[in-house]
């Protein structure tokens, strides 16, 4: 079986959502995922839930090419979290047929960040919505073990957890501990290449993060381990941005080869099951 793929928000992020779609739908995509909440001061702003013109303007594309949204960014799990503030947020996303809530667990207080993802879970499965908690390096949640004791703790059914194969691998994580966790917890991931040894600063791992992944099968993760630990058949969504090569190739391009790049990935894995061989350090050139 193939996997499908979605097209993450954050691979071509200059692109409003009408134009994200239409450009993931020409390149092959089964879905898309939208960054509705920004995560920076500086990235451009798409919020669906204020802007009721651009909302129906994003329909009207889905309906037109037939992909479905996959997941929702961003909801952070602050101190001061109020589950009504984000009401506007979780009702468009139900909207626009959104299947999963991405959340970060933006405070060092256990147990309050896991009484908000309980409220969350509660909001989102009104909405027939998972809410997935994401562990980000340089975040108060910034491992597997805090991301799981999250999930854990709040115990609702839609709870999950989301696996970016880029952060696992900065966070030094263990697929021996990924492949031991309930496989209910784990709806889809977030999957890109990069090199194998870190950036060595923080600003430098921020960076990478959000400008300068890989496509997969051109870095040195061990992407077979990642994924091979996750149940199969969930979908896969490229989240790869290559700034350097958009301002040379353009956006739409940068999408096609993020798919390229994972179906010729998968299909030479296929004659073996995904296990911790590490992938080749082969090289797109566009």
């Amino acid at each position: 079986m193939h996997p499908e793929y979605s097209l993450a928000h954050l691979t071509v992020l200059g692109l409003a959502p009408p134009g994200m779609i239409a450009a993931a739908a020409k390149a092959g995509y089964s879905y898309v995922g939208l960054r509705l909440n920004a995560v920076t001061a500086d990235e451009p702003q798409y919020a669906l839930h204020r802007d009721r013109a651009l909302l129906l303007e994003t329909k009207r594309q889905l309906a037109a090419t037939g992909l479905r949204v996959l997941d929702v960014e961003l909801i952070r799990l602050t101190p001061d979290f109020d589950i009504h503030e984000h009401d506007a947020l979780l009702d468009v996303s139900a909207e626009l047929g959104a299947r999963h809530l991405i959340a970060q667990g933006a405070d060092s207080n256990l147990e309050r960040v896991i009484e908000h993802f309980a409220q969350l879970c509660d909001a989102a499965g009104t909405r027939n919505l998972t809410a997935d908690i994401e562990f980000v390096t340089w975040t108060e949640t910034a491992d597997l073990a805090r991301a799981a004791a999250i999930v854990r703790g709040a115990a609702r059914n839609n709870a999950g957890l989301l696996i970016d194969t880029l952060h696992f691998s900065r966070s030094h994580e263990d697929v021996a501990e990924l492949a031991r966790l309930p496989r209910s917890w784990f709806h889809y991931a977030q999957v890109c290449d990069a090199p194998s040894e870190p950036p060595p600063t923080l600003d430098g791992l921020i960076f990478a993060a959000r400008n300068d992944r890989m496509f997969l099968g051109t870095g040195g993760l061990d992407l077979q381990g990642i994924l091979g630990a996750l149940p199969a058949g969930i979908p896969y969504s490229l989240e790869i941005p290559t700034a350097a090569l958009a301002k040379r190739v353009g956006l739409e391009e940068c999408a096609r080869l993020a798919l390229e790049s994972a179906k010729d990935f998968f299909a030479a894995s296929s004659s073996r099951p995904l296990d911790s061989t590490p992938p080749s350090s082969r090289r797109l050139h566009p």
